[in-house]
Order: C-alpha cells, then structure tokens, then sequence
C-alpha cells in the first residue's frame, strides 16, 4: 500500500477541522443553507464526527470533521483519522481549525489510517486524501508512516511464513534498500562464533537459528538497536498453555519495532553510525531443546540457570548485547516483547523504558508526547538485584516469586552492558482492538519517540 500525501497542487475540498465548543461560533459565519444542513445531519464537533456539505448541484463542496474537546482528545490518539470513515472519496486540504502543535501528530494519523494487512485477504480501503497541512514536513511523515507499516506487516505475518529465515530476507532487503551492510550467524555457527545462549534457545527448531547484524552510516555517533526476534515461542519444554501461545507470532515484535526504527533513521539520512542486532530464532520442543535447570555460559561468560524455558527472549537478548556492548558504541537500545508483567503493569497502549541515563529518560519523555508514541519509565530497581542471583550461576533467567517480573528482567539484561548508556523497552507490539489509525494487529511502539529524543541524546 502507498501512504503517501495528496500532490500540493491537487484539486481539493476544504475540510473545516470542528471543535465541539467552536462549532457555535463557526455556524453563526456560515449561510444559512450550511447552518441548516450542518445541525440537521447531527454533527456536534465529536470526535469521530463528520459532515459533508453540498453546493450547486448537490456535489460536495466542503468537509467538517469533528475535533472533540481538549479533554476528550487527552483520551484518543489521531483524533481526525476518526472521522476519515465519514468523509466522501476524493482529495482535501486543512482550510480551519487545526492547532498547528497538532498538524503533524493528525497528518501521520491520516496516513496510518489508510493501512490494513491484505496478505492473506482483503484489499486496502480507498482512503480520502490528504495534502499535507502547512507547515508539516511531509515527506518526513511519509518515512513516518512507511516505517510504522513495515512493523506492522512484520509483526501481523503469521510463524508459518514469518521464521528467522524470513526475518533474515527482511532485515536484507531492508540493508538493500539503504545500501546497508549485513552478515548473518546461522546454526552451529553460532557456538563457533561464541553465541552459545542464541543457539540453546533455537536449537530445538527445524528453522535455524540465526544473529542478523546490520551496519549503516559511516559518520556521526554510534548506536545500536537490538530487537528479540523470537518468530514463535512455544515456551519450550515448559509449554505455554494455547491461550497463552495464540499471539505468539508477536514475541519477533522488538525485532520488528527496530527494523521500523532503523528504516527511519536511515531514510531521513540522520547522521550516526547505525548497528542493528537481531538474535532471530524459534523456541520450539524436540529432543535437543534446552531444559529446565540447565546451566548456560553466555558470550559474557555469566552463567545462567534456566529456571523456565519460557524465559528465553531474556537469554537471546544477553548474547546479542554482550556483542553490542563489546564494541562500545555511544548508545545501546533494546527492544522485546519481553515480559507480561509489563502488560499487567501499564496495559497494552504504553511502551514502558529502563534506562539509568538520565538525559536520554527526559528527552524521550518530552518527546513522546508530540510523537503520539507514549512511553512510561521503570525503574532498574537494585535492591531486587539478588532475586536474580540463584547462587548455582551468576544469573537466574526466571526468578521465583513472580513479583516484579518486567524490572527483574530488565535487570537481568543489564548486566551484559557494562561499558556503554543503555535503555531498554519492554513493549507488548500489539494493538488488543482497532483504534483511530491504529487497527488490531502488530504495533509499533516507541521508535517515533525514541527517533525525535536521538538528537538530543546523540548531540545530533
């Protein structure tokens, strides 16, 4: 599907953006044939609210869409994508009403509303057009809007098509497309290479597991994303029940936010030195799985017991940032679909954050906001250091207890970066029901905000 802006020079309606208390004062300017249509069709400025008005002839001559109130718009992300199901076919631009703080958050609403995953049925909708608001970069939102359809269609393709060796074919046509470098680490390559907990936890799998590295850019600092590419976890011999195991085409989300992430950083040319790591695999069931109460020596060295064979994304993640870590790049960045307890902590819609970088916590903060990307910070909590500690190894992947499990994870995966700032999300990459702009299916969550806090944090 193309998410693109209408050409500047198209013939276009004039769309009235309406809020719920502005509609009075904008009727009493209006002829009386409009203020007679307009309060006979209902419209009351609500979001989601919207109105066609006719001129000679009958053929539509101008578009209200409802904005809501300052309130209710506190509740809702891409307030006019809302409305966009109401409107006739054909092309418009913003004639009122629009807060220019808000032109750029609703443009990229508009164009994420024009997504749907057709792989497997359907077809795209035909959506109304939109000529970019004034003062709106568009052609950065397009990249925008691109980057956030290739984590979706990554996230919604189901195990069966989706494994790590697709992953792989993504993440290479992605390296194609901005002439990045790429290698990749497959199978019993892996030990040889010293990724001993990357090979344990695919191992089981007919699908080879792999570690997809990609570089980008030759100038500017260094950051490296690292994303769980886990394609389908069964949860290994400590079996997920089926209700628990029917979104797991999902647990490859953090790989599929960070291929997102790089495709923005790449095509807006930003000027840093860009690593990608993605430890791609399938936590399967045979013979050879890894077990309970094995004993698993990291790239690092630490040693890990396996306390759950359903903590594996943890273990994946340690191997690829021991490497990331290793090379001492400005900034370390992980993403995963990681923990549960991070959904029972802050729900589906907020993508909570660790970091102990101070600069980078209040830059994504502010960003997140103008982004319409919400985050939410956890803390990297020291005193519950010693429930990942077993004392058998040096690290307990699934502590006891099951308290604090998202921040006892994050700290789990902060021991294997000593050397470099360091953040890590623990996202859920789902959309559990449709929402303006935002259908049910794979999310990306995040990446806009972590995009516009890099200048800061990167001294761009």
């Amino acid at each position: 599907m193309t998410l693109t802006f209408a050409p500047a020079d198209a013939d276009a309606l004039p769309l009235h953006v309406i809020e719920t208390e502005a509609l009075e004062g904008w009727l009493e300017g209006q002829p009386d044939a409009v203020r007679t249509w307009v309060t006979a069709s209902g419209f009351a400025g609500e979001i989601g609210n919207a109105v066609m008005i006719p001129g000679e002839g009958g053929a539509p001559a101008a578009a209200l869409i409802g904005y809501g109130s300052a309130a209710r718009r506190r509740r809702s992300r891409f307030a006019l994508a809302a409305g966009l199901g109401r409107l006739a076919r054909g092309t418009y631009r913003i004639a009122s009403g629009l807060p220019a703080e808000a032109a750029e958050e609703e443009a990229l609403g508009w164009l994420l509303a024009g997504y749907r995953f057709t792989r497997y049925a359907g077809e795209a909708p035909v959506m109304p057009g939109l000529i970019a608001p004034k003062g709106v970069d568009a052609a950065k939102i397009e990249v925008l809007a691109a980057s956030e359809a290739l984590t979706r269609d990554l996230i919604n393709t189901p195990a069966s098509d989706m494994g790590p060796e697709e992953l792989e074919a993504a993440a290479r046509a992605l390296a194609g497309d901005f002439d990045a470098a790429i290698e990749v680490t497959t199978g019993d390559a892996l030990l040889e290479k010293n990724f001993p907990m990357i090979h344990a936890v695919g191992r089981a799998s007919p699908r080879a597991p792999r570690l997809i590295d990609m570089h980008w850019g030759s100038e500017g600092p260094r950051l490296t994303l690292v994303g769980k590419g886990v394609c389908f976890d069964t949860g290994g011999l400590n079996l997920k029940p089926g209700s628990s195991m029917g979104l797991m085409k999902k647990d490859m989300g953090g790989a599929a936010n960070v291929l997102g992430l790089a495709r923005m950083i790449m095509a807006l040319g930003l000027k840093v030195q860009l690593r990608v790591l993605i430890p791609a695999v399938e936590n399967s069931v045979s013979g050879n799985a890894f077990r309970p109460q094995d004993i698993l020596t990291s790239r690092k060295g630490l040693t890990v017991e396996i306390n759950n064979t359903d903590a594996e994304g943890r273990l994946v993640l340690a191997d690829a940032l021991a490497l990331a870590d290793e090379e001492k790049p400005d900034f370390i960045l992980s993403m995963a679909t990681l923990t549960g307890a991070a959904r029972v902590a802050v729900g589906p819609d907020l993508a909570p954050f660790y970091t102990d970088d101070e600069g980078f916590a209040g830059a994504l903060t502010a960003a997140s906001g103008p982004a319409a990307d919400p985050v939410w910070r956890m803390p990297f909590w020291e005193p519950y250091e010693d429930k990942i500690e077993p004392g058998i190894a040096d690290l307990d992947n699934a502590p006891a207890g099951g308290m604090a499990g998202s921040i006892t994870a994050a700290l789990f995966l902060r021991r294997f970066v000593t050397e470099t700032p360091y953040a890590h999300f623990d996202i859920y990459g789902w959309n559990p029901g449709a929402a303006p702009a935002r259908p049910k299916g794979g999310a990306l969550q995040g990446p806009r905000a972590i995009l516009a806090a890099l200048p800061q944090v990167l001294g761009l």
